[in-house]
């Protein structure tokens, strides 16, 4: 049985180059996270409190357990450049608007 998990992401400062230069492997690795079992369901970039730069990640992903998704993050394009300072992935109950709940 499979579970979600909330990833949230913050970046190191002065890193947005970085960000951009990534991104698209970072996107295309969202898509195709092989050889990982895990299937993103929502994600996107955070925002600066001024709503005009990115400055973070936050994704719910779908696995078998915490230890997959860990596994997985951990093989993303940004955390293998050093973009984060900081990580939590936590376990996750999709409440509202789940699209397979009908809610």
């Amino acid at each position: 049985m499979n579970h979600f998990y909330a990833i949230f992401a913050t970046d190191k400062p002065d890193l947005e180059r970085l960000r951009s230069e990534i991104r698209p492997r970072h996107r295309q690795y969202l898509q195709e996270p092989h050889p990982h079992r895990v299937v993103v369901r929502l994600g996107g970039p955070t925002l600066s409190r001024c709503e005009t730069s990115l400055n973070g990640t936050l994704l719910v992903v779908e696995a078998a357990s915490l230890s997959e998704a860990e596994a997985f993050f951990a093989d993303d394009p940004y955390v293998q450049a050093g973009l984060f300072e900081r990580v939590e992935i936590r376990p996750w109950s999709w409440g509202l608007g789940n699209p397979q709940m009908g809610a």
